[in-house]
């Protein structure tokens, strides 16, 4: 079992809540403009991407949720180890989380991918 500074997964867990607070974020702006485009355009099929879009959104969110869970989950398992010996805290190590850091590479994929999605079917309807 790999372990690793608890230092470092601290503070990888800071930068990916924070990159997660980003993208929640960023759904709601998508949400805004896909919303113009329901408004602006009633076809059949711009409204079934729409519904697909909110659809997704729902889905990145739920996932968004779950994962800042999960991080703040470790977080306090970290809290605990940290509070039973604060000695040498910068040096002790815990099993890293590989398994967390593949979650995080995923969920950016995946919403990078339907960013861009998002982005060619705005091009194309406004």
């Amino acid at each position: 079992m790999e372990t690793q500074k608890i230092e470092v997964l601290h503070s990888e867990h800071q930068e990916w809540l924070n990159r997660l607070s980003f993208y929640k974020d960023d759904i709601e702006v998508l949400k805004h403009r896909i919303e113009e485009v329901a408004v602006k355009n009633t076809k059949t099929e711009v409204l079934a991407m729409v519904e697909h879009f909110q659809n997704q959104f729902i889905i990145q969110r739920n996932e968004i949720d779950e994962f800042w869970h999960e991080i703040k989950q470790h977080e306090n398992e970290i809290e605990k180890e940290a509070e039973k010996n604060d000695v040498a805290l910068n040096r002790r190590r815990l099993a890293d989380h590989p398994a967390m850091r593949e979650r995080m590479e995923r969920f950016e994929k995946i919403f990078h991918d339907l960013r861009v999605e998002l982005l060619n079917f705005l091009s194309k309807t406004m």
